[in-house]
């Protein structure tokens, strides 16, 4: 089998408030409404039908404050508690010890260690590379989680060339930036990404898009995201093969869900999963840091 782990930051599941929550609108994620049968808020948890389910877990993991971005997603991809192994929540970039424990604890790292071939889709340009070589920029938890798996990442010609996804799905960010690159709807970055997830055993794409635009607390950007993600999901779960693949969907912390207020929120984050083992994978699932041994188990048997 094949896993697609679909990393979406910033999405908590909120209050069915449609005025400071963009998820309890029924413009904002039409698809994955109908997919569900529901809305993407708290009351609707947990779910299932015959086309997925979808359970809500604690991205606090027994450390209190507000969840942060270097833990919540070293616990996503490691498996390990990092709040409390640092015994507090990090925000933006890891640190040292952080840093420590993901390059030992990757998921990316179990996987080719035990003959799985992990991916991670997203294109890289050399300027991101040269700004960290100089220390301008830090990696995220998620890249140097890539990073310790040992295979290459993937750039620009390779987004040009259909081998990898932009982290804003339409590469609008980029052509901003001034690179010559063409617009790619979200459909067709869906399509991309269920083609690319078929070179690996597993694959993991980042969006952060929906955690910058609850800090932003504009209602129009975050309906504006959470469409493009819309869009996005319903072309790679049209692409992937419900027999061989299950793609898993989630998040760090929530932000987006509450436009009241600019932070983080407590709020737990939402696991969606759709085709092989659905069910079976959400069974029992209650904590951030239990999803990447359920998906080392699921590929090796092994957690």
């Amino acid at each position: 089998m094949r896993i697609i782990l679909v990393f979406l930051d910033g999405v908590g599941l909120g209050v069915d408030d449609p005025r400071t929550n963009p998820l309890a609108r029924p413009e904002s994620m039409p698809f994955l409404a109908e997919m569900m049968g529901r809305r993407l808020v708290l009351s609707s948890f947990p779910w299932d039908n015959e086309e997925g389910g979808g359970v809500a877990v604690d991205p606090l993991l027994g450390v209190p404050g507000l969840p942060q971005s270097a833990t919540g997603q070293a616990s996503l991809l490691t498996g390990t508690n990092a709040q409390a192994f640092l015994g507090r929540h990090q925000n933006g970039f890891p640190g040292r010890a952080l840093r420590r424990l993901i390059a030992e604890r990757s998921i990316f790292r179990r996987l080719e260690e035990r003959g799985r071939k992990a991916l991670f889709a997203n294109a890289f340009t050399a300027e991101y590379f040269a700004a960290v070589a100089v220390g301008r920029w830090r990696h995220s938890a998620t890249t140097l989680a890539a990073l310790a798996g040992g295979r290459p990442l993937r750039f620009l010609a390779d987004l040009l060339a259909g081998r990898a996804v932009y982290q804003d799905i339409t590469c609008a960010s980029l052509r901003e930036r001034g690179y010559e690159v063409p617009l790619v709807s979200p459909q067709e970055a869906g399509a991309n990404l269920a083609r690319l997830a078929r070179e690996a055993d597993f694959t993991l794409f980042e969006y952060f898009q929906t955690d910058l635009a609850g800090h932003a607390r504009e209602m129009d950007r975050a309906l504006e995201r959470l469409g493009e993600v819309d869009a996005f999901l319903a072309a790679l779960l049209a692409g992937v093969d419900p027999i061989e693949d299950l793609v898993v969907i989630t998040s760090d912390h929530g932000n987006i869900e509450d436009l009241g207020v600019s932070t983080h929120t407590a709020n737990p984050v939402p696991v969606l999963a759709f085709g092989r083992g659905a069910h079976k994978f959400l069974a029992g699932l209650g904590r951030l840091d239990e999803i990447a041994p359920r998906i080392l188990a699921f590929l090796t048997g092994k957690d």
